[in-house]
């Protein structure tokens, strides 16, 4: 079993920054390759990025490409979302996810041991 717990989250100005971190714990984390997601009010969950277990390769969502950097610090047990340039979106909530099983990249049922998410609200 893993448990996952997301901060970062909160109010800021488009254009802005921010980064989000989701701690890991039950399990030797540098294992596991990790994806976030985000879901905003009345949508789908949507794939942002995924990262393998050593952090040397990352996958992005097309929407998020150029913009966002996921890294990860096994030695802290945590993987962080950086997000530069936010826009004004639909406060959507961020949540980190454990890849687990045959990788379907983007594919949400390639994921478990989802956090309780954080949520970011872009002002414009």
């Amino acid at each position: 079993q893993v448990q996952l717990v997301e901060s970062g989250g909160g109010l800021v100005q488009a254009g802005a920054s921010l980064r989000l971190s989701c701690v890991a714990s039950g399990r030797t984390f540098s294992n596991y390759a990790m994806g976030w997601f985000r879901q905003a009010p009345g949508k789908e969950r949507e794939f942002v990025g995924d990262i393998n277990g050593d952090g040397g390769r990352t996958y992005y969502a097309d929407s998020v490409k150029g913009r966002f950097t996921i890294s990860r610090d096994n030695a802290k047990s945590t993987v962080y979302l950086h997000m530069n340039s936010l826009k004004p979106e639909a406060t959507p909530v961020y949540y980190c996810a454990v890849r687990v099983g045959i990788w379907f990249p983007g594919n949400s049922t390639s994921y478990a041991y989802w956090g309780q998410g954080t949520q970011v609200t872009v002002s414009s």
